[in-house]
């Protein structure tokens, strides 16, 4: 086991009992003691906040304080409980900062604390209204630093930071593929050393617990391709008309991916002959609407296809486009066959399947289920617990879902008092679960950030298995392979960017030594 040198002073501020060192969490710790801005990148599980509440001691033995920043409220108390367990510090002198907590309060707690853990908007806020000076702390750290970009509080928070000369540290598991933004992360927190591992790494390989990925491949059966091929014609009548007038790059829909789909509505809203334009505009939101429609019987669910059409339905101010699609009799001819099929008792293949898992292979095990949408999380939760297996949904606030109301579900499936948690993306980051055994994939994700983050939800203590559904000859195909050429990207990138970091710093001393 790694422990700490007995020479660093600062070694007295960590409780030695709750903590098992790792060579690699020393080593990247001791190089924060340079006082660099550093960018760690290293997978679920592997201990990101230990490394941070190891810098974190060295700055607060020579008399500076830090923050602790997290997207989440959730994510925030994590990170107190865990600085309350591995440092040897008097509670009254920690604080989790709140919009909640009274003006006045804040201010004389913001004052005394040494260690503030937060969300970064609280933060942002106070410091503009001046509630808080950042003279007197040493170091802020940005946790799911990914999001350090554009107009979110993180990249105001390290403005300041620069400002005052305070060391950044931006950790996560995955800053994504494109370089742009990996290079708008290290432009924004002021980066100079990067500290990557991937779990196959000489000194993280012995830590991993190891993940198995597996990939179902789900046919579709009659039912849902009756509804597919009823749709496609209806689809591909619209798209052949914006081809025609020079606005789609293709008149066949399986050519159409989801991003050239959103980039052909950029383009038809600059037309300026507004009679060119309304025509244009009637035939893609047909296209938008019933491609999306299309998705959701293809890949997710019966009843999620369904609740589509409903919510067309209840919009207060339809558009006569959507008016078209509510009345176009191949449309209605789709929606007929799915009511038929949920009458029957039948659903996508897709839930049968989860459900043959969950009475198999994963009976008794903890399990995350990941899917994009309410509906379908909905849909499917239902199922397992009709089927006599406990399952409970996690959502955001915005579907109705308090930050106690996720607390207490997240508590409870540690606890164990379900074992199958169906989550939107909400669960991806932070999540304190250290026991599931399974991840299962609804649908894959483009996203490497993303699938990153699921995939990370297991194999974090022990050996996980984590399983990818995919619907055949559906988006679910490309969205796989996009997902693995993406992460594949994400390292080369960083690599490329660590060793340019490197070599500029290399340079920098050249000069020096030249007296340039």
């Amino acid at each position: 086991m790694a422990t700490w040198d007995p020479l660093q002073p600062y070694c007295k501020l960590l409780n030695m009992e709750a903590i098992e060192p790792r060579e690699y969490q020393l080593s990247i710790a001791k190089g924060m003691g340079s006082g660099k801005n550093t960018l760690l990148v290293l997978p679920t599980g592997l201990g990101k906040t230990i490394i941070g509440i190891f810098a974190m001691a060295r700055v607060l033995y020579e008399g500076k304080k830090v923050i602790i920043l997290a997207p989440t409220k959730p994510l925030s108390e994590q990170h107190l409980a865990s600085i309350k367990r591995f440092l040897k510090m008097d509670e009254n002198l920690l604080l989790l900062l709140t919009g909640r907590m009274k003006t006045a309060e804040r201010k004389e707690r913001e004052r005394e604390a040494r260690v503030i853990a937060a969300t970064p908007q609280t933060i942002a806020n106070d410091i503009k209204v001046g509630r808080l000076n950042l003279d007197g702390f040493g170091m802020v750290i940005f946790d799911e630093c990914h999001r350090a970009v554009g107009k979110y509080a993180y990249t105001y928070i390290a403005n300041e930071c620069k400002e005052r000369g305070i060391q950044q540290i931006g950790m996560t598991a995955s800053p994504g593929s494109d370089r742009k933004k990996i290079d708008a992360i290290i432009s924004t927190l002021g980066i100079e050393e990067i500290e990557m591992r991937i779990s196959t790494d000489m000194d993280v390989a012995e830590y991993a617990m190891g993940t198995d990925i597996r990939i179902d491949y789900i046919d579709n059966g009659m039912g849902v391709g009756s509804i597919l091929g009823t749709l496609k014609p209806v689809i591909e009548k619209h798209l052949t008309e914006l081809y025609r007038h020079g606005l789609s790059p293709f008149k066949k829909f399986d050519n159409l991916s989801k991003g050239r789909l959103l980039e052909m509505g950029a383009n038809i809203s600059k037309i300026e002959a507004q009679s060119y334009k309304f025509m244009a505009l009637y035939d893609y939101v047909y296209l938008l609407h019933l491609s999306h429609a299309y998705d959701m019987a293809g890949t997710e669910g019966i009843q999620p296809f369904l609740d589509y059409f409903k919510s067309l339905e209840e919009r207060e101010r339809r558009s006569r486009a959507v008016q078209g699609i509510l009345k176009d009799a191949e449309v209605q001819n789709a929606i007929r066959i799915a009511r038929e099929m949920i009458g029957r008792g039948e659903e996508h293949p897709k839930m049968g399947h989860i459900l043959g898992m969950m009475s198999g292979e994963m009976k008794g095990h903890t399990t995350i289920i990941f899917a994009q949408y309410r509906s379908t999380i909905r849909t499917l939760a239902s199922m397992l617990r009709k089927a006599g297996i406990e399952a409970r949904e996690f959502v955001g606030k915005k579907d109705g879902t308090t930050q106690e109301g996720q607390r207490m579900t997240i508590e409870d499936f540690r606890n164990g008092k379900f074992n199958v948690l169906v989550s939107t993306s909400i669960g991806e980051e932070g999540l304190d679960i250290p026991s599931v055994d399974y991840v299962v994939f609804y649908e894959p994700v483009a996203s490497e950030i993303r699938n990153i983050q699921r995939k990370g939800r297991a194999g974090r203590v022990k050996f996980g298995r984590v399983v990818i559904l995919v619907s055949r000859n559906t988006k679910d195909e490309a969205y796989l392979m996009i997902s693995r050429i993406r992460e594949k990207r994400m390292r080369d990138n960083i690599l490329k960017i660590k060793e340019s970091l490197r070599e500029t710093h290399r340079k920098g001393k050249g000069q020096m030594a030249l007296g340039v």
